[in-house]
């Protein structure tokens, strides 16, 4: 039985679960206390809405902790007795560390640690991930993959990085919302209306995005590219620097990461 069951489909639980049933040619598990969340699944012949956790632990091998973290502890505890040596619990929420996710179930259970971000809701997440190698076989792993893939991208890292990961990928969409919401204002300032100025700024940030990635030229060299000599851009930089404005992130971030790493201390 490789199927996979979510505790929890708010809105990323449901992102993730949604994803993953199209082309898929098995049922999913899914149990949320809140009955309503499950109900845009009840007609879904792909998807098994458990009764209680004790039965989507039964039916399910990959287990998806997708509950807000404050619950982490109430579900562990429940799901403890009911895991046998051949799950995978596989966690979405910082600060919980395979170390401590193994004081909350057992010394024995394979867990899988994840951070996947919002673009999820509409497949285009990052996932980092991480695990003990020698806990978990290639083929638990090429099947999470599968399953994680189908929502954007999983890359692996190190787990002493996953504070790291949480200010790079998993927050980040807020300030990228920020910076384009600031730029649209200024537009809007200038003559724009509001949905074009928020559409053009969009597309703009997605294809500088996309140049990064497709063409893997440094993004100071993308930068300059675009800075003509007297020209407007290289004015906009200037005053943008003026502001602090790559400090200000690195702040940012900076308290992003402090946070992450206070989480996983508690």
């Amino acid at each position: 039985m490789n199927r996979i069951g979510f505790i929890g489909v708010g809105n990323m639980g449901r992102a993730m679960a949604s994803a993953i049933i199209n082309g898929y040619d098995d049922q999913i598990v899914v149990y949320d206390q809140n009955k309503a969340a499950c109900m845009q699944f009840s007609e879904d012949d792909y998807v098994l809405v458990a009764s209680d956790l004790e039965e989507l632990v039964r039916q399910a091998k990959y287990i998806v902790l997708s509950v807000k973290p404050q619950y982490y502890m109430e579900v562990c505890s429940a799901i403890k007795g009911c895991l046998t040596p051949e799950h995978v619990i596989i966690t979405v929420a910082p600060g919980y560390s395979i170390k401590k996710m193994k004081e909350l179930l057992n010394s024995s259970s394979k867990i899988i640690r994840t951070m996947p971000n919002t673009p999820a809701l509409i497949a285009s997440g990052v996932t980092a991930y991480t695990y003990y190698s020698e806990e978990l076989t290639q083929e638990e792993i090429d099947r999470f993959l599968d399953y994680f893939n189908r929502f954007g991208q999983s890359i692996y890292v190190d787990e002493k990085l996953m504070a790291a990961v949480v200010a790079a990928s998993g927050s980040s969409p807020a300030y990228a919302y920020m910076f384009i919401e600031a730029m649209a204002d200024a537009a809007v300032s200038f003559g724009m209306p509001r949905d074009m100025a928020y559409e053009m700024s969009a597309l703009a940030i997605k294809g500088a995005c996309e140049m990064i990635l497709k063409t893997k030229r440094h993004p100071g060299e993308l930068k300059d590219a675009v800075t003509s000599p007297g020209g407007t851009t290289i004015q906009a930089v200037m005053a943008l620097e003026e502001s602090g404005f790559r400090n200000s992130v690195i702040q940012g971030m900076t308290a992003c990461y402090n946070k992450a790493n206070q989480m996983a201390n508690n």
